[in-house]
């Protein structure tokens, strides 16, 4: 929702105060020179990028317009999964819970929370490093060490899509000085023509300009930082299920396990102690 403020905003600022100093909305509608910007953008996206990150870039843009990648819904179903799994492994062992984590779409366990089962890089990590904890006998600081560099990859990968973006913007300045120069080149062919024709050539050579400067600070931009922030909130779920093994790694109960996991969490979103217990009690 406030994407679409914002770009609302943007736009009937620009728009406004234009025609506020006497301009004329049709003279900034030139498609020519919209083409030979944005078509060139797109090109230079595709170029620098390699299929993966162009498709996983398309997949994160509705996140980052449309909504959050999290909430406290999410984040309250992620620590009453984190505490049912290892409140059985403490009741009936590590092992016990194997099956849970070799097929999760099966399990008894995860099929309880389906809007986590849907987010697949979630629950290969969670999966993944209590597979881990179930086969061998490392120690806390290891695990914990080795769960760090997991991250760190996948705060690596969930920016890519946001560093494309930026780039995308740098470049459209740029775009936009090429289709001005292109209409400088066709006013300079007009010469000796009409006035009028000459100023209306002009004109447009300009709009290209604008065109370029206005998408690159006004949205492009803006919007490789809000997919940055996307990023940002996913990392945090990480860093959740992180905490949660790191503790029951080194003892501690499944109610201490998943406070931990809890304090991790930025406090726009956390539930509150009183929520999570409540969650916790009603599954």
């Amino acid at each position: 929702m406030l994407f679409i403020i914002g770009f609302l905003v943007v736009l009937l600022s620009v728009a406004g105060g234009y025609i506020m100093h006497g301009g004329v909305l049709g003279v900034l509608w030139q498609p020519s020179e919209f083409i030979i910007i944005f078509g060139a953008a797109l090109g230079a996206f595709l170029i620098s990028n390699s299929m993966h990150l162009v498709k996983e870039t398309g997949k994160r843009l509705p996140r980052a317009i449309f909504g959050s990648a999290t909430s406290e819904k999410l984040y309250l179903d992620l620590l009453g999964l984190l505490f049912d799994i290892f409140n059985k492994a403490r009741r009936e062992g590590m092992m016990s819970i194997e099956g849970d984590i070799e097929v999760p779409a099966e399990s008894g366990i995860f099929t309880r929370y389906p809007a986590l089962l849907k987010d697949k890089r979630i629950i290969e990590f969670l999966t993944d490093n209590l597979r881990i904890m179930t086969t061998s006998n490392m120690a806390p600081h290891e695990i914990e060490s080795m769960i760090d560099a997991e991250i760190e990859t996948q705060m690596h990968e969930l920016s890519e899509p946001s560093h494309a973006v930026h780039r995308v913007a740098d470049a459209l300045p740029g775009f936009g000085i090429v289709a001005a120069v292109l209409g400088i080149v066709i006013t300079m062919q007009k010469l000796g023509g009409p006035p009028e024709a000459l100023g209306q050539s002009v004109a447009a050579a300009l709009v290209g300009t604008f065109v370029g400067i206005f998408a690159a600070y006004g949205f492009v931009g803006p919007m490789s930082n809000r997919l940055a922030s996307v990023a940002e909130e996913e990392i945090k779920m990480f860093e959740c299920v992180k905490a949660a093994i790191v503790a029951t790694a080194n003892g501690l109960p499944p109610q201490l396990a998943v406070e931990f996991a809890r304090k991790t969490l930025y406090s726009g979103e956390r539930p509150s102690f009183t929520e999570l217990d409540e969650h916790i009690r009603s599954r």
